[in-house]
């Protein structure tokens, strides 16, 4: 069997509560000489990020025309050092994730398996998930604290959420502090969650890395200290290591980080030093399956959690949920509530939400193909591959 062509989908995806400039998901499908396809994710952030990618994708596919696309591990590292001049990691991980994915599909429908069973098997039928994005529309704390309600009404037990609405897609370009009252504003939004959902449900905090150093332990340890959440998320800048260790010392909330860093190696310094108490990969920026599953067995004897990011497109969440199932130290796996609609839109099969978990179909592969016509009829304008 031999790779025969290699190309990446730019699609229009409905995210609500994202800025209509932003949506676009990145889709590549793989097709061999035996009329077998694989489909796998490179979604960005913002859309830019996501036509970056696409771009990337087309790129690299010259070092994959005419291989064996069972040779998963070898084309991963041909790839990856292909393009060390670029750093290796970011834009040509994140598109290297996308071929990663559509190469274990190929790998799982050749074989009749799902791709859990070629991970080592499942440990788990379904995966329990935290809720994101179940706030579009929510500006003040009881505005929040009604959304929460309904969202564990629907049957989650964890929720994320970024209170620090003032700081909203800023990325640190205001140097890391945050004004007096968007912090009240943020205790309160949390404070009033805590005291509609009760002590039992976990409220986690996601920062995005927009904070400085003593913003960030400050505002750690009062969520901490008044609403009980379960963990303060990117506090700091992901390449402020140092910023994080001192951060982590320091916070009496536990400290969760890896949405922003790539493979194995950028996570090795943070189980190396403790500097963490949840690792967050992300399946579409990392490296793909395969590096999510080294990453999760890196972790293992650190006792520490995988909870991986997911705040993309449909093949991201059937992706960490193939993985997850294999994970003994898999903890929840995000979801944004609102793009449910939107992950099946562009799916031949459903990924099936029950309340606070999911599940796959089983079918070989992914088991989850692209619905090809919903691609076609949602390409980016912009996008011409």
């Amino acid at each position: 069997m031999k790779i025969i062509d290699v190309t990446p989908y730019v699609v229009r995806a409905e995210m609500p509560g994202v800025p209509e400039r932003d949506w676009a998901w990145t889709f590549v499908e793989i097709k061999t000489d035996e009329d077998i396809s694989g489909f796998g994710e490179s979604t960005n952030w913002t859309a830019g990020g996501s036509f970056l990618s696409a771009n990337a994708i087309v790129q690299m596919r010259e070092l994959l025309i005419g291989e064996d696309p069972s040779d998963i591990e070898r084309l991963w590292q041909k790839i990856f050092r292909a393009y060390s001049y670029l750093g290796s990691r970011g834009l040509p991980t994140t598109a290297l994730s996308g071929i990663d994915i559509a190469l274990w599909d190929i790998k799982g429908k050749v074989a009749g398996m799902p791709v859990y069973e070629l991970l080592g098997g499942s440990i788990r039928s379904d995966v329990e998930l935290y809720a994101n994005a179940w706030f579009t529309g929510c500006k003040t704390p009881e505005e929040f604290a009604a959304a929460a309600e309904r969202t564990i009404a629907a049957g989650h037990s964890a929720i994320k959420l970024d209170p620090f609405l003032e700081k909203a897609f800023t990325n640190f370009s205001d140097g890391g502090r945050i004004s007096a009252e968007g912090e009240e504003l943020a205790y309160d939004i949390v404070a009033a969650i805590r005291d509609a959902v009760g002590p039992k449900i976990e409220i986690l905090i996601d920062a995005h890395g927009n904070f400085d150093v003593p913003t960030a332990i400050r505002l750690a340890n009062n969520l901490f200290d008044r609403s009980n959440i379960g963990w303060f998320e990117e506090p700091v800048p992901p390449e402020g290591i140092d910023a994080l260790k001192v951060v982590r010392e320091n916070s009496r909330a536990p400290i969760c980080v890896g949405e922003r860093l790539f493979t194995r190696w950028d996570f090795l310094p943070v189980l190396n030093s403790g500097l963490a108490d949840y690792l967050m990969p992300d399946v579409v920026w990392t490296g793909g399956i395969s590096e999510l599953k080294k990453i999760s067995i890196m972790a293992e004897p650190y006792f520490v959690p995988i909870s991986p990011h997911n705040a993309n497109g449909s093949l991201q969440i059937v992706s960490g949920i193939h993985v997850m199932m294999t994970v003994p130290n898999f903890y929840r796996l995000e979801h944004c509530v609102a793009f449910i609609p939107t992950y099946n839109n562009f799916l031949v099969d459903p990924i099936i939400f029950d309340g606070g978990r999911a599940s796959i179909s089983g079918k070989p592969g992914l088991g989850h193909d692209l619905d090809m016509d919903s691609v076609n009829a949602n390409l980016h304008p912009d996008w011409i591959s």
